[in-house]
């Protein structure tokens, strides 16, 4: 009897918290190492422009129902890494810097012997940005590298994909601010994916405009 008393007046344990995880591993916080409070500018652009044009031009009833960027997946791969499995190590290092947030390393699924793939080979890195580091991401990607990128003549409106997710290729990751030219051996190429919650590629493209990407003229890009 005297154990069972027991047994009801210990304190229960608590639970061990469970990890956030995604498609591509654990899921970083999105506000760690941010100050309480701290809006990004891009977040209250998106707010008090971005918002109230999309219901201007849609007519949208509900501003639950307006379009909004939910995630941006930052893809870089690394062919080389067949030869030498260290370059993924270093390519991941750069896209960490430019991320700000902890990436995960991919790999092969399945072994391809015509390219001398391996299964479970480390063949490049990814991270997903999401909330403020996702805000902070895209305003340095349309101020600041973009305008940087040589003979830059405006993105295309045709890489979207039906789902109103937008796709772009970018050849060297040294358009970024965080990275040091004179501190590199090699120049790395990545894609950029962003995703919104429009249904149609006409609001993803609004959308876009309105956080300022420089997309083409429908002129520009027939005579390209």
């Amino acid at each position: 009897m005297a154990d069972e008393e027991k047994k009801a007046k210990a304190p229960a344990k608590p639970r061990a918290k469970k990890e956030a995880t995604s498609d591509s591993g654990p899921v970083a916080d999105a506000n760690a190492g941010l100050p309480a409070g701290y809006v990004a500018r891009m977040q209250q652009h998106y707010n008090d422009v971005v918002r109230p044009a999309m219901i201007k031009q849609f007519g949208y009833q509900n501003v639950m129902q307006v379009p909004r960027v939910t995630k941006i997946v930052l893809n870089m791969g690394v062919g080389e890494a067949t030869q030498d499995s260290k370059l993924v190590t270093v390519a991941a290092g750069e896209l960490q810097k430019i991320a700000g947030q902890k990436v995960v390393i991919t790999k092969t699924k399945k072994a391809i012997a015509q390219f001398k793939i391996r299964e479970n080979l480390a063949i490049g890195a990814k991270v997903t940005l999401r909330k403020i580091r996702m805000y902070e991401f895209l305003d340095r990607l349309v101020t600041i590298a973009l305008p940087r990128v040589r003979d830059f003549r405006g993105l295309t409106d045709r890489s979207f994909d039906g789902n109103g997710n937008y796709a772009l290729g970018i050849k060297e990751h040294l358009i970024f601010p965080e990275i040091d030219y004179d501190k590199i051996d090699r120049i790395w190429g990545l894609d950029v994916v962003v995703c919104t919650t429009a249904k149609t590629d006409a609001e993803a493209l609004a959308l876009l405009t309105l956080f300022n990407f420089p997309f083409r003229k429908r002129q520009q890009q027939a005579a390209a």
